[in-house]
Protein backbone atom coordinates (compact mmCIF):
# COMPACT_ATOMS: atom_id res chain seq x y z
CA UNK A 1 0.00 0.00 0.00
CA UNK A 2 1.35 3.44 -0.93
CA UNK A 3 2.05 5.78 1.98
CA UNK A 4 0.18 9.10 1.78
CA UNK A 5 2.25 11.56 3.85
CA UNK A 6 -0.49 14.23 3.54
CA UNK A 7 -2.74 12.35 5.95
CA UNK A 8 -2.92 12.27 9.74
CA UNK A 9 -0.50 9.79 11.37
CA UNK A 10 -1.52 10.02 15.03
CA UNK A 11 -4.38 7.53 15.39
CA UNK A 12 -2.28 5.24 17.60
CA UNK A 13 0.08 7.86 19.07
CA UNK A 14 -0.85 8.65 22.66
CA UNK A 15 2.23 10.44 24.02
CA UNK A 16 5.29 12.37 22.80
CA UNK A 17 3.65 13.07 19.45
CA UNK A 18 2.74 16.11 17.39
CA UNK A 19 1.37 16.72 13.93
CA UNK A 20 0.77 20.01 12.18
CA UNK A 21 -0.17 21.28 8.72
CA UNK A 22 1.10 24.62 7.45
CA UNK A 23 -1.19 26.63 5.14
CA UNK A 24 0.45 29.81 3.82
CA UNK A 25 -1.63 32.29 1.83
CA UNK A 26 -0.58 35.43 -0.03
CA UNK A 27 -2.78 37.91 -1.90
CA UNK A 28 -2.30 38.55 -5.63
CA UNK A 29 -0.13 41.62 -5.03
CA UNK A 30 2.14 39.82 -2.52
CA UNK A 31 1.26 42.54 0.00
CA UNK A 32 -0.66 40.48 2.55
CA UNK A 33 0.58 37.16 3.94
CA UNK A 34 -0.84 34.83 6.58
CA UNK A 35 -0.05 31.32 7.76
CA UNK A 36 -2.49 29.00 9.51
CA UNK A 37 -1.06 25.97 11.33
CA UNK A 38 -3.72 23.50 12.47
CA UNK A 39 -2.35 20.61 14.50
CA UNK A 40 -2.42 18.36 17.52
CA UNK A 41 -0.08 18.00 20.51
CA UNK A 42 0.24 14.97 22.78
CA UNK A 43 3.04 15.50 25.29
CA UNK A 44 3.88 13.46 28.37
CA UNK A 45 0.98 14.80 30.45
CA UNK A 46 -2.39 13.56 29.11
CA UNK A 47 -4.12 16.51 30.78
CA UNK A 48 -2.21 18.84 28.46
CA UNK A 49 -3.13 17.04 25.23
CA UNK A 50 -4.85 19.48 22.87
CA UNK A 51 -5.23 20.57 19.30
CA UNK A 52 -4.47 24.05 18.07
CA UNK A 53 -4.50 26.58 15.27
CA UNK A 54 -1.50 28.87 15.16
CA UNK A 55 -1.79 32.08 13.16
CA UNK A 56 1.23 33.95 11.84
CA UNK A 57 -0.29 37.29 10.89
CA UNK A 58 2.24 39.57 9.24
CA UNK A 59 -0.58 41.90 8.19
CA UNK A 60 -0.73 43.11 11.78
CA UNK A 61 2.65 41.68 12.82
CA UNK A 62 1.09 39.33 15.34
CA UNK A 63 1.10 35.70 16.37
CA UNK A 64 -1.76 33.84 18.04
CA UNK A 65 -2.14 30.32 19.45
CA UNK A 66 -5.78 29.18 19.47
CA UNK A 67 -6.15 26.14 21.72
CA UNK A 68 -8.90 23.50 21.45
CA UNK A 69 -9.83 20.19 23.06
CA UNK A 70 -8.66 17.08 21.20
CA UNK A 71 -12.36 16.19 20.90
CA UNK A 72 -12.69 19.06 18.41
CA UNK A 73 -10.10 17.55 16.04
CA UNK A 74 -11.15 15.58 12.96
CA UNK A 75 -9.05 14.29 10.06
CA UNK A 76 -10.40 12.70 6.91
CA UNK A 77 -8.83 9.22 6.46
CA UNK A 78 -8.78 9.37 2.64
CA UNK A 79 -7.62 12.85 1.69
CA UNK A 80 -6.20 15.95 3.32
CA UNK A 81 -9.00 17.60 5.26
CA UNK A 82 -8.61 18.80 8.86
CA UNK A 83 -11.38 20.22 11.02
CA UNK A 84 -10.75 21.92 14.36
CA UNK A 85 -13.82 23.44 15.94
CA UNK A 86 -15.61 25.47 13.26
CA UNK A 87 -12.48 25.69 11.11
CA UNK A 88 -11.65 23.61 8.03
CA UNK A 89 -8.37 23.17 6.17
CA UNK A 90 -8.28 21.05 3.01
CA UNK A 91 -6.91 20.92 -0.52
CA UNK A 92 -10.01 22.71 -1.81
CA UNK A 93 -10.98 25.14 0.94
CA UNK A 94 -9.81 27.14 3.95
CA UNK A 95 -12.63 28.18 6.28
CA UNK A 96 -11.55 30.07 9.40
CA UNK A 97 -13.71 31.34 12.26
CA UNK A 98 -11.10 32.48 14.77
CA UNK A 99 -11.78 34.80 17.66
CA UNK A 100 -10.08 35.60 20.95
CA UNK A 101 -9.51 38.73 22.99
CA UNK A 102 -6.73 39.92 20.67
CA UNK A 103 -7.55 38.68 17.18
CA UNK A 104 -10.50 38.00 14.90
CA UNK A 105 -10.10 36.32 11.51
CA UNK A 106 -13.09 35.03 9.57
CA UNK A 107 -13.75 33.98 5.99
CA UNK A 108 -13.63 31.28 3.34
CA UNK A 109 -11.07 30.76 0.59
CA UNK A 110 -11.57 28.35 -2.32
CA UNK A 111 -8.42 26.71 -3.68
CA UNK A 112 -7.58 25.56 -7.20
CA UNK A 113 -5.91 22.15 -7.73
CA UNK A 114 -2.41 22.02 -6.28
CA UNK A 115 0.95 21.43 -7.92
CA UNK A 116 2.39 18.36 -6.18
CA UNK A 117 5.91 17.24 -5.40
CA UNK A 118 6.44 14.31 -7.84
CA UNK A 119 6.80 10.99 -6.01
CA UNK A 120 6.65 7.22 -6.40
CA UNK A 121 5.43 4.29 -4.34
CA UNK A 122 8.97 3.63 -3.05
CA UNK A 123 9.75 7.33 -2.53
CA UNK A 124 6.46 8.81 -1.27
CA UNK A 125 6.15 12.56 -0.93
CA UNK A 126 8.98 15.05 -0.60
CA UNK A 127 10.78 13.05 2.11
CA UNK A 128 10.96 9.93 -0.06
CA UNK A 129 12.06 6.62 1.43
CA UNK A 130 12.73 8.20 4.84
CA UNK A 131 8.95 7.87 5.33
CA UNK A 132 9.49 4.12 5.66
CA UNK A 133 11.77 4.51 8.72
CA UNK A 134 9.94 4.34 12.05
CA UNK A 135 12.68 5.93 14.17
CA UNK A 136 12.82 9.44 12.68
CA UNK A 137 12.52 12.34 15.14
CA UNK A 138 10.56 14.50 12.69
CA UNK A 139 8.94 13.77 9.34
CA UNK A 140 8.04 16.39 6.77
CA UNK A 141 5.94 16.62 3.64
CA UNK A 142 5.36 19.28 0.99
CA UNK A 143 1.65 18.81 0.29
CA UNK A 144 1.34 21.62 -2.28
CA UNK A 145 4.32 23.24 -3.97
CA UNK A 146 2.06 25.86 -5.48
CA UNK A 147 -1.60 26.67 -5.96
CA UNK A 148 -3.93 29.54 -6.77
CA UNK A 149 -6.66 30.84 -4.50
CA UNK A 150 -9.62 30.86 -6.88
CA UNK A 151 -11.66 33.29 -4.83
CA UNK A 152 -12.30 34.41 -1.29
CA UNK A 153 -11.96 37.13 1.30
CA UNK A 154 -10.79 37.15 4.89
CA UNK A 155 -11.79 39.73 7.45
CA UNK A 156 -8.67 40.24 9.54
CA UNK A 157 -9.24 42.35 12.65
CA UNK A 158 -11.87 44.42 10.87
CA UNK A 159 -9.98 44.73 7.57
CA UNK A 160 -11.50 42.92 4.57
CA UNK A 161 -8.76 41.47 2.35
CA UNK A 162 -9.37 39.95 -1.08
CA UNK A 163 -7.22 36.85 -1.61
CA UNK A 164 -8.75 35.98 -5.00
CA UNK A 165 -6.05 34.99 -7.53
CA UNK A 166 -3.51 34.89 -4.73
CA UNK A 167 -1.22 31.99 -3.89
CA UNK A 168 -1.29 29.13 -1.39
CA UNK A 169 1.35 26.67 -0.20
CA UNK A 170 0.89 23.66 2.11
CA UNK A 171 3.35 21.51 4.04
CA UNK A 172 3.30 19.48 7.23
CA UNK A 173 5.44 17.93 9.97
CA UNK A 174 4.85 15.12 12.44
CA UNK A 175 6.80 13.06 14.94
CA UNK A 176 8.23 13.75 18.40
CA UNK A 177 10.19 17.01 18.13
CA UNK A 178 11.41 19.57 15.68
CA UNK A 179 15.14 19.12 14.90
CA UNK A 180 17.70 20.73 17.18
CA UNK A 181 18.53 23.11 14.31
CA UNK A 182 16.77 23.98 11.05
CA UNK A 183 16.27 26.63 8.38
CA UNK A 184 13.23 26.88 6.11
CA UNK A 185 12.71 29.12 3.06
CA UNK A 186 9.66 29.25 0.78
CA UNK A 187 8.16 31.50 -1.87
CA UNK A 188 5.70 30.99 -4.70
CA UNK A 189 5.13 34.71 -5.27
CA UNK A 190 7.78 35.49 -7.86
CA UNK A 191 7.43 38.67 -9.91
CA UNK A 192 6.91 36.83 -13.21
CA UNK A 193 4.77 34.01 -11.72
CA UNK A 194 7.06 31.44 -13.37
CA UNK A 195 8.83 29.92 -10.36
CA UNK A 196 8.48 28.50 -6.86
CA UNK A 197 10.96 27.49 -4.16
CA UNK A 198 10.70 25.41 -1.02
CA UNK A 199 13.80 24.63 1.01
CA UNK A 200 14.31 22.86 4.35
CA UNK A 201 17.63 22.14 6.05
CA UNK A 202 17.98 20.44 9.42
CA UNK A 203 20.23 18.47 11.72
CA UNK A 204 18.88 14.92 11.49
CA UNK A 205 19.63 12.33 14.22
CA UNK A 206 20.29 8.97 12.58
CA UNK A 207 21.63 5.56 13.70
CA UNK A 208 25.31 4.76 13.04
CA UNK A 209 26.28 8.30 11.95
CA UNK A 210 24.70 9.97 15.04
CA UNK A 211 23.46 12.93 12.98
CA UNK A 212 23.81 14.60 9.58
CA UNK A 213 22.76 17.78 7.78
CA UNK A 214 19.72 16.82 5.75
CA UNK A 215 18.02 18.97 3.16
CA UNK A 216 15.01 18.98 0.84
CA UNK A 217 14.89 21.65 -1.88
CA UNK A 218 12.24 21.79 -4.59
CA UNK A 219 12.19 24.33 -7.42
CA UNK A 220 9.65 24.75 -10.19
CA UNK A 221 10.26 26.85 -13.30
CA UNK A 222 7.34 26.98 -15.72
CA UNK A 223 6.20 23.33 -15.80
CA UNK A 224 9.57 21.85 -14.89
CA UNK A 225 10.47 20.49 -11.44
CA UNK A 226 14.02 20.37 -10.05
CA UNK A 227 14.94 18.76 -6.74
CA UNK A 228 18.09 19.01 -4.67
CA UNK A 229 17.97 16.61 -1.72
CA UNK A 230 20.09 14.45 0.55
CA UNK A 231 18.49 11.44 -1.14
CA UNK A 232 19.42 12.28 -4.74
CA UNK A 233 23.07 12.97 -3.91
CA UNK A 234 22.94 16.73 -4.27
CA UNK A 235 25.47 18.87 -2.41
CA UNK A 236 25.00 22.21 -0.69
CA UNK A 237 26.98 25.02 0.86
CA UNK A 238 25.40 27.46 3.28
CA UNK A 239 26.86 30.78 4.40
CA UNK A 240 25.50 33.55 6.57
CA UNK A 241 25.61 37.31 6.06
CA UNK A 242 24.26 39.13 9.11
CA UNK A 243 20.87 37.44 9.57
CA UNK A 244 20.51 36.38 5.94
CA UNK A 245 21.89 33.34 4.16
CA UNK A 246 23.40 32.42 0.81
CA UNK A 247 22.65 28.86 -0.23
CA UNK A 248 24.24 27.04 -3.16
CA UNK A 249 23.01 23.60 -4.23
CA UNK A 250 24.40 21.37 -6.97
CA UNK A 251 23.04 18.25 -8.64
CA UNK A 252 24.98 17.00 -11.65
CA UNK A 253 24.89 19.90 -14.16
CA UNK A 254 22.29 21.94 -12.24
CA UNK A 255 23.38 24.72 -9.91
CA UNK A 256 21.02 26.69 -7.66
CA UNK A 257 21.83 29.91 -5.79
CA UNK A 258 19.40 31.39 -3.25
CA UNK A 259 19.99 34.63 -1.34
CA UNK A 260 17.59 35.81 1.37
CA UNK A 261 16.80 39.38 2.36
CA UNK A 262 14.98 40.01 5.64
CA UNK A 263 14.31 42.65 8.26
CA UNK A 264 14.99 41.37 11.81
CA UNK A 265 11.92 43.28 13.06
CA UNK A 266 9.64 41.24 10.78
CA UNK A 267 10.17 37.97 12.68
CA UNK A 268 7.70 36.66 15.26
CA UNK A 269 8.27 33.90 17.82
CA UNK A 270 6.04 30.86 17.27
CA UNK A 271 5.47 27.61 19.12
CA UNK A 272 6.95 24.32 17.98
CA UNK A 273 7.05 20.74 19.28
CA UNK A 274 9.55 19.32 21.75
CA UNK A 275 8.76 15.76 22.88
CA UNK A 276 5.21 16.33 21.67
CA UNK A 277 4.72 19.47 23.77
CA UNK A 278 4.35 22.90 22.19
CA UNK A 279 6.89 25.47 23.40
CA UNK A 280 8.26 28.81 22.05
CA UNK A 281 10.76 27.58 19.51
CA UNK A 282 10.44 29.08 16.03
CA UNK A 283 11.42 32.48 14.63
CA UNK A 284 9.43 33.16 11.48
CA UNK A 285 8.69 35.88 8.96
CA UNK A 286 6.42 35.93 5.92
CA UNK A 287 7.85 39.22 4.66
CA UNK A 288 11.20 37.99 3.39
CA UNK A 289 12.56 38.27 -0.12
CA UNK A 290 14.73 35.86 -2.09
CA UNK A 291 16.88 36.18 -5.16
CA UNK A 292 16.98 32.84 -6.96
CA UNK A 293 19.18 31.74 -9.86
CA UNK A 294 19.08 28.32 -11.50
CA UNK A 295 21.89 27.42 -13.91
CA UNK A 296 22.52 24.59 -16.35
CA UNK A 297 26.32 24.41 -16.35
CA UNK A 298 26.42 21.76 -19.07
CA UNK A 299 24.67 24.02 -21.57
CA UNK A 300 26.02 27.18 -19.93
CA UNK A 301 22.61 28.83 -19.69
CA UNK A 302 20.51 30.51 -17.01
CA UNK A 303 17.30 28.51 -16.62
CA UNK A 304 15.80 31.07 -14.28
CA UNK A 305 16.63 34.25 -12.40
CA UNK A 306 14.09 36.18 -10.39
CA UNK A 307 12.89 37.70 -7.12
CA UNK A 308 10.45 35.96 -4.78
CA UNK A 309 8.28 38.12 -2.53
CA UNK A 310 6.23 37.32 0.60
CA UNK A 311 8.87 34.74 1.40
CA UNK A 312 8.42 32.52 4.43
CA UNK A 313 11.64 32.09 6.40
CA UNK A 314 12.12 30.16 9.65
CA UNK A 315 15.11 29.81 11.91
CA UNK A 316 15.00 27.27 14.70
CA UNK A 317 17.27 25.95 17.42
CA UNK A 318 21.03 26.08 16.96
CA UNK A 319 20.81 27.01 13.28
CA UNK A 320 24.45 28.10 13.15
CA UNK A 321 25.30 24.37 13.25
CA UNK A 322 24.01 24.20 9.68
CA UNK A 323 26.33 26.89 8.36
CA UNK A 324 29.54 25.99 6.53
CA UNK A 325 32.46 27.40 8.46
Amino acid sequence: MKINPDLYHGQNQYTNFFEGWYFKIVDSTATYALAFIPGISRGKDPLDHHCFIQVVNLIDHSYQYFRYSTNEFYSNPRHLKINIGLNEFSLSKINVQLLNSEEEIKGVLFLSPRKKWPDTRFNPGSMGFYNHFSFMECYSQVCALDGTIEEGHLKVNGKLIDFSNGKYYIEKNWGKSFPKSWIWIQSNSFNDQRATLTCSLATIPFPLVKEFRGFIIGVTVDNNFYSFTSINKSSITLNVCDRDIILCATRKHLHLVVKTKTNPHDFVLCYGPKDGEMVPLVEETLLGEIEMTLLDTKRNIILYQGIGKACGIEYGGEQMNLIDQ
